[in-house]
């Protein structure tokens, strides 16, 4: 039996992960790290989506006490409940929308290291300058987001279906420009990958149906449990270490990964 397609499996579900919920761009690093390994196809492109699922279980078990307190607010029609759920529902509003009609024009064109090396750059270097010009914070309760600032940073969003730019760090940014305070833009960040990650991973299972064999299903159960596992180490960790050093960190990262991998693609992978 060939272990290579497991092992394979093993090092995407850690890196997925651990790079899920911090600014670099999980579906980057999977795209890059599938180049190098020569992991790559249809089918394998399936299995870099739905292994997110491993890591928004970690967002459940870590907030579970939060997000039981909304779902059970709701049935009692409690006011902050409700007014959580707008704002998440708000935000995941138009990557649902825009998911849909940019699909197979997205994993067809953009799912590919060079992109990702650029993007990674481009990225890093907007996470710098945005840095310097974060405003004083207004938002501090997810409860209190306005209609309009919900709606706003799940357009912003959107960018992140470009590979390399990050979903976390599109929003994460996006909230602090706009007034949000740290923490809260971070944990906004972990409540809205519910919702986006489950569609995504959904919609490409169904889109993808016929391509997916025993053993990819196989793969896929390994890759989750090793997401999970990663991505609950990083949960509880970012919240605390971004709260301390901000995010040049992540942006100097990028910056220089990108920079390793557009030169590899240029002069060794020709």
């Amino acid at each position: 039996m060939d272990t290579t397609p497991f092992f394979d499996a093993i090092l995407l579900g850690l890196l997925e992960g651990l790079t899920e919920f911090i600014p670099v761009s999980s579906t980057g690093h999977l795209i890059m790290l599938g180049e190098l390994l020569g992991f790559k196809g249809q089918a394998e492109d399936v299995f870099k989506v739905v292994i997110q699922l491993g890591a928004i279980l970690a967002i459940l078990l870590v907030y579970f006490s939060k997000l039981w307190g909304v779902l059970t607010g709701l049935f009692r029609g409690e006011k902050e409940a409700v007014r959580f759920t707008i704002a998440i529902l708000l935000a995941f509003l138009p990557a649902a929308v825009i998911g849909v009609f940019a699909h197979s024009y997205i994993k067809s064109v953009l799912f590919n290291p060079t992109v990702v090396s650029v993007a990674l750059i481009v990225g890093g270097i907007i996470i710098l300058v945005a840095e310097k010009a974060v405003k004083t914070p207004r938002y501090f309760e997810v409860e209190r987001f306005p209609a309009r600032l919900s709606l706003s940073i799940g357009f912003i969003q959107c960018l992140a279906m470009i590979p390399g730019v990050s979903r976390s760090g599109a929003t994460i940014i996006g909230s602090l420009l706009m007034g949000v305070e740290r923490k809260t833009a971070a944990e906004f960040s972990f409540f809205l990958a519910i919702p986006t990650m489950l569609g995504a991973a959904v919609y490409d299972l169904y889109k993808n149906r016929e391509v997916l064999a025993v053993d990819s299903v196989g793969m896929i159960a390994v890759g989750f449990v090793c997401a999970f596992l990663a991505a609950l180490l990083v949960v509880r960790w970012l919240v605390n270490f971004v709260g301390k050093h901000g995010f040049a960190p992540f942006a100097w990262y990028r910056i220089a990964i990108g920079s390793i991998m557009l030169s590899y693609l240029l002069f060794f992978a020709a």
